[in-house]
């Protein structure tokens, strides 16, 4: 028979805390809020009013609403209220024997039938549940921050817990509006396992000056269409609660590499550096607990090596190739005024890119983004050919054929004859190392890599790859052309997956290997990292649009350099490419497109 669960206690009362007792709240039920002092119990009080106060202002919660929710909460300190609710859930700081030592005490003070549960974002629900003597009623409700606001819970089971209160724990996940994914007791269980690998990678990036705190953070945002980069988000988390958990989940989860704590967050943590709450993390704010960043010393000033002073002046590009990529590119540099001259191989195939190009600003007209005499004077700087010899006036060379290193370096050995003195020559791989490109020529020092991401003429962002090699000169010039489009541009090192392939596809393949493992179907990991997250797709959803073939292929590029065995490729992920799951573009990947 299920319970009735109709009076919950909430322990601790931070801002999480504080969160889900306004969830439990909101949604009818009554509430004991407890703290270990008075003085703990008012700042909780505080942060509840302040955050249902902030609702009524923003029209988002009616006033009488929000004295309703108030009147259903009573505050309390000490456990020994907690004697008839229903439930219970902790939600103290990220330290074992914290928890173990209020779970022992909660077996005693609460009634037999009540359910016993962790907000624990990292863990062992098992381990915390020995505490007590009835495990079996003991589980994981992993809200997520705002709690108020993100809809995912991750209900953790462990091998005791009673399959009635699993049942009844995701009937109270309903009534609150709650989006559940019921999983097993394991290190970071679904959204941190996944998300902190990544935020620990990005770290790693920074710490060895392979790109900006700002250009990484940019990369995810304007790459992936990521709410927010992972350094900002570090912040908003603490980088003390950051480390505890990648430490947590490093010697719970199989020593993994890729959640062994990067060296700088154990030394900024230990400096007082917390993110947000302390003022200062990986930015600065205006004071402590403010979102406000200000300048400091490591903003880019026009001074930066990064901007442009000593860039060439570009009049004329030249770009070569004939697919969806190029023909982006051949529209993004015409509407932004410069002349351009299209060559590929053979007139049919030239024919085809200028009528893709035109059929792209047509529809830009339709639309409304484009007046019929801006798509007129774009066509009118475009000029079409099939012999490179026509590039040998040209300030600049986009390179955007075909992912082949042979291809590239016999084309850029073919411009390296043709073209001027002081042209930049630029590629668009994706994956390839640049350095090698360059070496095809006499001139690497004018080489450099523009990263544009598809559909190129909507996305925002371009990587600005520089390699050992590339001069200044030609660096500051490919970051004023990048300004000159419109287009933000960010700057780093010649390595695999340059910033957004190198963090995005090791998270994918992380969700690969969670799939394989059993530990979660594809839709409630797609569905934890949407709602818990905020991301704009599932890794799945995301598998299926880039293509699993294409994944596996940048995938491998980053193993092979650097040879991290967390960076191997999922076997799972090579015997679906095997057998011909690709994703959308064959109809089957992950899951079966045929029918939608």
């Amino acid at each position: 028979m299920a319970r009735e669960i109709n009076c919950v206690g909430v322990v601790g009362l931070g801002t999480m805390g504080a969160g889900i007792v306004e969830v439990f709240a909101r949604n009818g039920l009554d509430v004991l809020a407890v703290e270990v002092s008075d003085a703990a119990l008012e700042r909780g009080r505080a942060t509840l009013v302040g955050s249902t106060d902030r609702a009524v202002a923003k029209g988002k919660l009616a006033a009488e609403d929000r004295d309703a929710l108030l009147g259903r909460v009573t505050f309390a300190v000490g456990l020994a209220a907690l004697a008839d609710v229903d439930l219970v859930i902790e939600a103290v700081p990220e330290h074992l024997d914290l928890k173990q030592r209020i779970f022992a005490e909660l077996d005693q003070v609460c009634k037999p039938t009540a359910i016993l549960a962790t907000n624990t974002s990292s863990l062992s629900v098992t381990e915390i549940s020995v505490a007590t003597h009835r495990p079996n009623q003991v589980i994981g409700i992993h809200f997520f921050n705002p709690a108020p606001i993100m809809k995912l819970v991750e209900v953790i089971r462990t091998v005791v817990t009673e399959p009635d209160v699993v049942t009844d724990v995701e009937a109270l996940c309903e009534r609150l509006g709650k989006v559940d994914v019921t999983i097993n007791d394991r290190a970071g269980f679904i959204a941190n396992a996944l998300l902190f690998g990544y935020l620990n990678h990005a770290v790693t990036m920074y710490e060895s000056r392979y790109a900006t705190r700002e250009d990484i953070d940019a990369a995810m945002k304007l790459g992936c269409g990521l709410p927010m980069g992972p350094l900002a988000l570090m912040d908003l988390i603490g980088l003390d609660t950051a480390y505890e958990i990648l430490d947590t989940m490093y010697r719970r989860g199989g020593r993994d590499r890729r959640h062994a704590p990067a060296p700088l967050i154990k030394q900024m943590v230990t400096a007082g550096l917390l993110g947000r709450k302390s003022g200062r993390g990986f930015y600065a704010y205006e004071k402590a607990g403010s979102p406000v960043v200000v300048p400091d010393e490591q903003t880019p000033t026009a001074a930066d090596p990064a901007a442009t002073d000593g860039a060439r002046v570009i009049a004329k590009v030249g770009v070569v190739g004939s697919g969806t990529m190029a023909t982006g590119i051949i529209e993004v540099f015409a509407k932004a005024g410069y002349e351009v001259v299209s060559v590929t191989r053979g007139a049919e195939k030239s024919a085809r890119v200028c009528e893709s190009v035109k059929k792209s600003l047509n529809k830009g007209v339709v639309r409304g983004k484009l007046t019929e005499a801006d798509r007129d004077a774009a066509l009118s700087r475009v000029s079409w050919s099939a012999t490179l010899e026509h590039l040998a006036d040209v300030d600049l060379v986009v390179e955007a054929v075909i992912e082949e290193l042979s291809v590239k370096q016999a084309l850029f050995a073919s411009l390296d004859e043709i073209c001027k003195p002081g042209v930049v020559l630029a590629t668009t791989t994706s994956s390839l190392p640049v350095i090698q490109c360059a070496m095809a020529t006499h001139r690497p020092a004018d080489v450099v890599g523009l990263h544009f991401f598809n559909p190129a003429p909507v996305m925002p962002l371009v990587e600005v790859v520089r390699t050992i090699r590339t001069s200044p000169e030609a660096l500051a010039t490919a970051r004023a052309v990048v300004g000159g489009l419109g287009k933000t541009g960010v700057v780093c090192a010649d390595r695999a997956g340059f910033v957004v392939n190198a963090l995005l596809f090791p998270y994918l393949n992380d969700a690969v290997r969670m799939l394989e493992a059993s530990y979660s179907t594809a839709d409630d990991i797609d569905y934890a990292m949407k709602l818990g997250c905020g991301y704009p797709m599932g890794p799945f959803e995301l598998l299926d649009v880039v293509g699993l073939d294409v994944s596996l292929a940048i995938q491998r590029e980053l193993y092979l350099e650097l040879r991290e065995p967390g960076f191997a490729p999922a076997p799972l992920l090579e015997h679906l490419v095997t057998a011909g799951y690709l994703g959308r573009k064959v109809g089957r990947g992950f899951r079966d497109h045929t029918a939608r």
